[in-house]
């Protein structure tokens, strides 16, 4: 299994910013599959997910709306699309797969789940 984000950088509050996640190794359509972030000094916080059971996805309320999450099976990529960005959105994110997701408000990782690297996300005021 290997998770490769993409995308992150630099950009000015209010903006917009798509990460991508390159899976190799499983197909998404097998696993739950989600965007998770940390802060300097901020424990991990999950951002959004794609359940396995049906598809549905779900993003904690404070990013619903300005966050969400689709993806592309034949490219067996996921991406993660950040409207409306402030600087506390600041942070590294990371793809994570074989999680606990679903459309009702579980999202989390499990002993199982695998990780990418991170891409840093920053914006500015």
């Amino acid at each position: 299994v290997q998770l490769v984000e993409s995308g992150g950088g630099l950009v000015q509050a209010g903006g917009y910013l798509k990460l991508s996640c390159a899976a190799s190794g499983f197909k998404l359509e097998d696993y739950a599959i989600g965007w998770f972030r940390q802060a300097p000094g901020k424990e991990r916080e999950g951002v959004s997910c794609i359940s396995s059971a049906d598809g549905g996805t779900y993003s904690p309320d404070s990013m619903a709306g300005r966050f969400t999450m689709s993806k592309d099976s034949a490219k067996n990529v996921v991406y993660l699309h950040m409207n409306d960005l402030v600087p506390e959105d600041t942070a590294v994110y990371y793809c994570a797969h074989d999680i606990y997701c679903s459309r009702y408000g579980v999202l989390r990782p499990a002993g199982s789940s695998h990780w990418g690297q991170g891409t840093q996300v920053t914006v500015s005021s």
